[in-house]
């Protein structure tokens, strides 16, 4: 059978590629962003509670009410923005599914949507397959900010969506309240829809907040911003995330997720929702639990030939390496990784087009023990 791919571009993800070279070499593995220590108890006695109370079948598409509910609850209080759950909340499987269906439900063949370099894999294609194009434009170095006037440059009446990111995912840059009206000013008087990736939204360091569109009025009028609940409750593996929106463009969001994947694991749901209710805390405070974590492994990697770009939010500490080697990023980590003992993440497949700079992602949502053992071998090099 001729089979034509619709996604040339794509194979396996660099993360898979390198978890997996971390198996093999028994490398300390910083490359894909997870944790490597539990969710909070109270979270897993209420997954099992719900398992136990009969929450097996199919939750409602849009997810469970008493979830959606309280992510409107929390909206409320963070960012000012009365929500409506039942028409302006959707529960999906994690935010790579909110991604999709987002773009799947408003960009059309031949349609343009601008992203920003170094952008998450995942974007591109769930553009390509709806027959759009992706503009790149890339974030300044070395701070990862955007020039909105190549933005603006790069608006043509084919643009339909601009996707944004922060904190962002793999430099830890993060939107201020200036970037958000820039923004504003640029998709004033059209039909661009803004897609705001925020699944980092509670890991913002040094006192700052999170400036999410939906503090903005004009632009969460016209925003579908995903979030998870797996970065924020240190379980990825349970693929639980929303989607926040206007009714309209809610509506046309769930028509792509009912037939995506219909529905979220129902136990998870009722889990997230008590412990929503009975432990804000965990989230409020979670910007302090990952700063000691941020500064205890940026001090053990002080004595190391690494220079260290700063970390204004995310789990992700970006390292320069061009004072031990001048390989590219994609060869360097693969030496790493067999050589050095420590896998982390090149910056190359981030990009439409890598700027070469030599610059590794590496994860610190990791116990003190991993910290201390990949900053032991990364001291050596």
């Amino acid at each position: 059978m001729n089979l034509e791919t619709k996604l040339p571009k794509v194979g396996t993800t660099i993360f898979s590629v390198m978890s997996q070279l971390a198996l093999e070499h028994k490398a300390v593995n910083l490359g894909q962003g997870f944790p490597d220590f539990e969710p909070p108890e109270a979270l897993r006695e209420a997954l099992a509670r719900a398992m136990a109370e009969g929450k097996n079948q199919y939750a409602p598409g849009i997810g469970t009410a008493p979830l959606r509910e309280q992510i409107a609850l929390k909206t409320g209080r963070l960012y000012g923005r009365e929500l409506d759950p039942a028409a302006e909340v959707t529960v999906t499987s994690g935010a790579t599914e909110a991604l999709f269906a987002a773009i799947a439900a408003t960009v059309r063949a031949g349609e343009e949507v601008i992203v920003f370099d170094p952008a998450y894999d995942s974007y591109e294609p769930a553009i390509e397959l709806q027959g759009a194009r992706a503009v790149h434009i890339p974030l300044t170095l070395p701070d990862f900010a955007i020039d909105w006037q190549c933005v603006r440059d790069a608006v043509t009446p084919r643009t339909r969506m601009i996707l944004v990111n922060s904190p962002h995912n793999p430099s830890g840059a993060v939107l201020s309240a200036a970037d958000l009206d820039e923004l504003a000013a640029v998709v004033r008087g059209t039909d661009i829809v803004v897609l705001s990736d925020e699944v980092y939204e509670h890991i913002v360091y040094d006192g700052a907040p999170h400036q999410s569109v939906l503090r903005h009025p004009e632009l969460a009028a016209r925003s579908i911003v995903v979030s998870s609940f797996g970065k924020t409750y240190h379980c990825t593996g349970w693929k639980v995330g929303y989607a926040v929106a206007p009714a309209a463009l809610s509506a046309e969001f769930r028509k792509v997720h009912q037939y995506l994947t219909f529905c979220t694991f129902h136990p998870a749901q009722a889990a997230f929702a008590e412990f929503l209710a009975s432990a804000p805390e965990h989230y409020l405070e979670l910007p302090a639990f990952y700063q000691a974590k941020r500064d205890r492994f940026r001090a053990l990697l002080a004595p190391s030939r690494l220079k260290l770009l700063d970390v204004p939010g995310g789990y992700f500490q970006l390292v320069d390496y061009s004072a031990i080697s001048d390989k590219d990023d994609l060869a360097f980590s693969e030496w790493l990784v067999k050589e050095g003992g420590v896998a982390a993440i090149p910056l190359a497949p981030f990009y439409e087009t890598p700027p070469g700079a030599r610059l590794l992602r590496l994860c610190f949502a990791k116990s003190d023990a991993t910290m201390e053992a990949a900053a032991e071998r990364l001291c050596r090099l």
